[in-house]
């Protein structure tokens, strides 16, 4: 929308997640241009949920569930009016709840379109067959139409019925996001959806703008970087012809642009998502970002190396030198493994909460030099739980990392797994919770690295270190770390045990095992390795000293009351 009305598109982007819980509304400094440098996002008002726009004769109104906002740019949220229309229509564990305004019938009267993303048949986690087939049903994406029979002035609404194509309801993979607009220039409204992966459905009017009648949909070529995409349509270029505007999970933008053509089944041509600039301000690397601060370039200032929801590992170049305490960096990169963009995901049954998550990858990492080659490393973790590792083969200022190797582990007996995975690791390798750091260290300072992290159980574990020839191979962990008792995966205390009880970071079943980050460092300066981990935002266990090759650390709170942490970090 032309939010500052200064004659060009601006963005409005709302996130209703921590720690950006907002709306903000990034400036277009550079006029009626297809890829204008935004100013930074500025903070405007407070980020609720499904959030759409409608375009009322060109004008965009604002919408929640049963609440419009004719006025949000004078007062965004702060009022509205009421929609007289029960929001528990639909029965069914719903999540999308979006809810729009467009002229269905061509009466003159403005009718809702609402599009609806029903969990009830998909359920939850751990669904999955011994074939990694899953067991359970799809997600459900339902658009409703909801008629004004009233007037303009005093609109009443009857009763939502799902719009079919075809003579079947239309069933988005979750969280339609629905919009009508006249693609093909015929004069009546066809319908484009998202859903909660990252594809677009078209489905095309061959009835009249009075009465739609819809086909079947047919998917787009297109598709999305990341998903719980949130696509809206509108001529952005101002060519003639409805854009794609779509948000990523992640906070990132795109234009998909239409090209004005068609294919041989009428459907319109998009350009591949171009994703939108803005001026250099925060530093950002995706959701749920896992950074790392290391010399990537031996130049003498820490970098950072970062992991993400999307699954890639970001390079990001401290361009400051030491001793800087603000620094300036450079825009984060996406590394490569074997000349390919390093990107971990799930697919189809990667993620233990089912096929949904098929574009999330969650990687978290460590750097170091695993194999005592001179040169640093990458161990990597991600949904899977498979742990890995890239060998650098290049040089100290200039790494390269070879394509990824399963970590190995000298086992006693049958290589273990977390009970609910569906799948066996191969044998000798490390399979693990997902979403866990893999922290390289020397713990017991034999100049061989270790590996500290969960085990499949979600104890903190000690993988020992054995060098052979050119690489490390690990013993079986020791579960040598002490603690209060077990926690969740935001680290809530769930069983007390005494003082000295094996320290279970994690001890949730599928969907809420792992999750875990971690760091090791001597954080009060008493010369002992202290244990820094997740919360809502960062807690501290103190490392309490050693005895009998046993360390004990204790819990003495977070470090900071700023929340950084919804569900995990």
């Amino acid at each position: 929308m032309d939010y500052d009305e200064d004659g060009d598109f601006d963005l409005v982007v709302t996130c209703p997640d921590k720690p950006y819980n907002g709306t903000y509304f990034f400036e277009n400094p550079d006029g009626d241009v297809k890829f204008p440098n935004f100013k930074p996002g500025r903070k405007i008002a407070n980020g609720p949920k499904n959030v759409q726009i409608s375009y009322i004769d060109g004008v965009p109104v604002i919408t929640q569930p049963s609440r419009v906002h004719y006025q949000f740019r004078e007062k965004q949220f702060t009022t509205s009016r009421t929609l007289p229309l029960n929001t528990k229509f639909h029965k069914g564990k719903t999540r999308a709840d979006q809810w729009k305004i467009v002229d269905y019938n061509h009466d003159g009267l403005n009718d809702l379109i609402i599009g609806i993303g029903d969990w009830t048949e998909y359920g939850w986690d751990n669904a999955f067959d011994e074939n990694g087939n899953w067991t359970r049903g799809p997600l459900n994406g339902f658009v409703y139409l909801a008629l004004n029979i009233g007037s303009k002035q005093t609109p009443k609404y009857a009763s939502p019925i799902k719009i079919e194509a075809n003579g079947k309801p239309i069933d988005t993979y979750g969280m339609p996001s629905p919009n009508l607009v006249d693609f093909d220039k015929d004069g009546d409204l066809d319908l484009l959806c998202g859903e909660f992966l990252d594809g677009f459905t078209y489905y095309k009017n061959i009835g009249t703008r009075q009465a739609p009648v819809f086909s079947d949909g047919i998917r787009l070529r297109t598709r999305m970087d990341l998903q719980m995409i949130t696509p809206v349509v509108l001529d952005w270029d101002r060519d003639g012809d409805p854009d794609i505007i779509c948000g990523d999970e992640d906070g990132r933008v795109a234009l998909i642009e239409n090209t004005g053509k068609f294919t041989d089944k009428d459907v319109p041509v998009f350009l591949n998502p171009r994703y939108f600039q803005q001026e250099a301000a925060e530093v950002k690397f995706g959701a749920l970002v896992t950074p790392v601060a290391f010399d990537w370039d031996n130049d003498g200032d820490e970098d950072l190396l970062c992991g993400n929801t999307a699954g890639y590992i970001g390079y990001i170049e401290n361009l400051s030198g030491p001793g800087v305490e603000k620094p300036k960096l450079a825009k984060p990169v996406y590394l490569k493994a074997n000349r390919e963009i390093i990107r971990l995901q799930a697919g189809k049954n990667g993620s233990i909460q089912g096929p949904c998550e098929a574009k999330w990858g969650y990687s978290t990492i460590s750097v170091g030099d695993f194999n005592h080659d001179g040169l640093p490393d990458i161990v990597a973790n991600g949904i899977w739980g498979k742990v890995i590792w890239f060998k650098n083969i290049g040089t100290r200022t200039k790494p390269s990392l070879a394509k990824a190797e399963l970590i190995d582990v000298a086992w006693k007996g049958k290589t273990p797994k977390p009970s609910w995975n569906w799948w066996n690791p191969k044998d000798g390798t490390l399979a693990t919770q997902w979403r866990t750091t893999p922290a390289i260290h020397d713990w017991d300072k034999d100049g061989t690295n270790d590996l500290i992290m969960l085990d499949h159980e979600g104890y903190l574990a000690f993988f020992q270190g054995a060098r052979r020839a050119d690489y490390n191979v690990l013993r079986a962990p020791q579960r040598i770390f002490k603690g209060a008792g077990e926690y969740d995966s935001r680290h809530r205390l769930r069983v007390r045990k005494t003082a000295d009880s094996l320290l279970r970071l994690n001890n949730g079943n599928a969907g809420q095992s792992g999750r875990r980050k971690f760091c090791l460092a001597d954080w009060d300066g008493d010369g002992r390795t202290d244990l820094l981990v997740n919360s809502v935002n960062t807690n501290l266990l103190r490392n309490m000293g050693e005895e009998n090759g046993v360390t004990t650390f204790r819990d003495v709170g977070t470090l900071s009351p700023l929340v950084l942490a919804g569900h995990t970090t």
